[in-house]
């Protein structure tokens, strides 16, 4: 194999390792901000309870206002009964008391519904607020794994990109800028084997004057196809013949 496409495979290589690892940080921030969203939506759930909570108990205490209020109405009817003399207002005070009373025992109804609602809602809110601990504490465990997990691909990609230079510079000038302006427009596929006389990038036919140039390994073929660099082995015609 010529040296020049064995270093090629070498920087083709790193630049794989260094594109894998950009690409699972590219990963992480979306991870991150998924984690983020679920705790926040356990949050908004444990709002909404208790908020719930808030409305049954203000209603609660506007009833009770209500109750004490038509209270207060019976008492002053009560009051004019005494003071009246005439059967007619006496009866219509009573008509009024009684209305008051009735009243009551409907406001009296609804309380008790809402202190059933009320009981509900606590429940609620305590399951609530469980999920919402449980599932901010695993974002905090999980979070702090991607902080870790960043930080270390972030450093072994500095240590890929440093070292990348120094390959990058052993390979000839033409070769590495062929090589690097294909990487561009090709990925990380750009030094491809020939196998069964089909380039190992496009898949395509190779005619049998690149085939023959390719296997005499003196210098560096590219796919008429694709534009890829090929290279030939041993190891590939056995495994054609195969």
């Amino acid at each position: 194999m010529l040296e020049a496409i064995e270093k090629l495979l070498i920087l083709q290589d790193r630049d794989r390792t260094i594109r894998r690892v950009q690409q699972e940080l590219g990963h992480i921030g979306p991870e991150r901000e998924t984690l983020r969203a679920r705790a926040a939506a356990t949050q908004t759930q444990l709002d909404a309870a208790k908020l719930r909570v808030k409305q049954i108990e203000s209603e609660r205490k506007r009833l009770e206002l209500d109750v004490e209020e038509k209270k207060t109405q019976i008492e002053r009817y009560a009051n004019q009964q005494l003071q009246t003399r005439k059967n007619e207002e006496y009866r219509a005070l009573t008509h009024e008391i009684d209305q008051c009373k009735d009243t009551i025992v409907k406001i009296e109804d609804q309380e008790i519904v809402l202190m059933e609602q009320g009981e509900a809602a606590q429940k609620e809110v305590a399951r609530a607020t469980q999920q919402d601990n449980e599932a901010k504490k695993l974002a905090e465990n999980q979070i702090a794994q991607l902080d870790q997990r960043e930080a270390n691909l972030r450093k072994e990609l500095d240590e890929l990109q440093s070292g990348r230079a120094e390959l990058a510079a052993a390979v000839e000038e033409v070769a590495r800028l062929r090589y690097e302006r294909l990487y561009k427009s090709k990925g990380d596929s750009v030094v491809v084997g020939v196998q069964n006389s089909v380039c190992g990038g496009c898949h395509m036919k190779l005619p049998a004057q690149t085939l023959v140039t390719c296997r005499s390994q003196q210098e560096i073929v590219a796919c008429i196809n694709c534009g890829r660099i090929l290279y030939y082995t041993r190891d590939m015609a056995l495994a054609g013949a195969e």
